[in-house]
């Protein structure tokens, strides 16, 4: 069995894609996966399976459709890439409520930041899978920055990741 961390796109973030956690893991429950916890209502599941993750991906991906009537995007990770993920933040010293990890499906683009736009004192460096942003003084609720290569991902700050990875290990 492995311990995957499932990561909703745009589920109950500014009134979109409101899905209660109770159906969200009722779903992955009745999809065969195992000690199915969720994590804070912004589209977070740990859970267990012994399928391969491209398997796990398009299951829960086609069931959140069924559920929604539109795509629902899952960006999936093993208890061991969450854990990685949070170990290789670049911003050790920022803080972690304004630091993020936007998760991608593939590597990030090699021109992804050149493309950025409206950039000012956040930072930003590129991951395996993932984009990292510390968001500047002004935080990320004011920040302008556009980074079209993260258009189909999903952000994290890295307090949730932490915990996520947490929870994904406790399985």
């Amino acid at each position: 069995m492995v311990s995957y961390v499932a990561l909703l796109r745009a589920v109950n973030v500014g009134g979109t894609g409101k899905l209660p956690m109770t159906e969200l893991k009722a779903m992955c429950a009745a999809e065969g996966f195992g000690k199915v916890r969720t994590y804070i209502a912004s589209g977070n599941v740990v859970f267990s399976s012994d399928q391969p993750a491209l398997e796990v991906k398009r299951a829960l991906e086609k069931r959140l459709e069924d559920h929604a009537g539109k795509p629902v995007g899952v960006i999936l990770r093993t208890a061991k890439e969450m854990a990685d993920v949070l170990n290789a933040n670049p911003f050790p010293d920022a803080p972690p409520s304004g630091t993020v990890a936007i998760f991608l499906d593939s590597p990030p683009p090699a021109d992804t930041l050149e493309t950025m736009k409206h950039r000012k004192d956040e930072e930003v460096r590129l991951g395996k899978r993932e984009i990292y942003v510390a968001y500047g003084a002004a935080g990320m609720g004011r920040s302008k920055l556009a980074i079209p290569a993260a258009a189909d991902g999903t952000a994290r700050n890295m307090n949730t990741i932490a915990k996520l990875a947490e929870l994904a290990a406790s399985i």
